[in-house]
């Protein structure tokens, strides 16, 4: 998960066998600073692709506080100029992290240890963001 610079906020590790939609509440808790408080004036969305759209995600994610925005599968991509897709910030960031060859494939057995490469990772991807402005 990403905020809309492509900084990681949290993450979840799991096989490349399960789904992602079984991982949306693990990665929502896994965001480590504290989000404001959701009011009527001021909700807060969360935008998932077309593998998101179950009925469980959508109850899950407004349980924990957030406004789903999640595209129906079999609904055809439209190209709006005044509300641009923003799916690729979260291609790239995972693109920047593929650079690191040790995470490309995970060579770790133990879940822990990827974890710290991922930190590694996204601390030296926020560091270089902060330099170059």
């Amino acid at each position: 998960m990403t905020d809309g610079n492509g900084i990681p906020l949290g993450l979840a590790v799991s096989g490349a066998n399960r789904h992602d939609m079984q991982l949306v509440e693990e990665t929502l808790d896994s965001i480590p600073m504290l989000r404001p408080i959701p009011t009527e004036e001021c909700p807060q969305h969360l935008c998932l692709d077309k593998g998101y759209d179950y009925r469980e995600v959508r109850l899950g994610v407004r349980q924990m506080g957030f406004m789903p925005h999640i595209r129906a599968r079999g609904e055809e991509a439209r190209r709006d100029p005044l509300h641009p897709a923003r799916r690729w910030v979260v291609e790239r960031t995972h693109s920047w992290s593929n650079r690191a060859r040790r995470l490309l494939v995970r060579w770790e057995k133990k879940a822990k240890n990827y974890i710290a490469m991922l930190h590694l990772s996204f601390a030296t991807l926020i560091f270089n963001k902060l330099i170059s402005g």
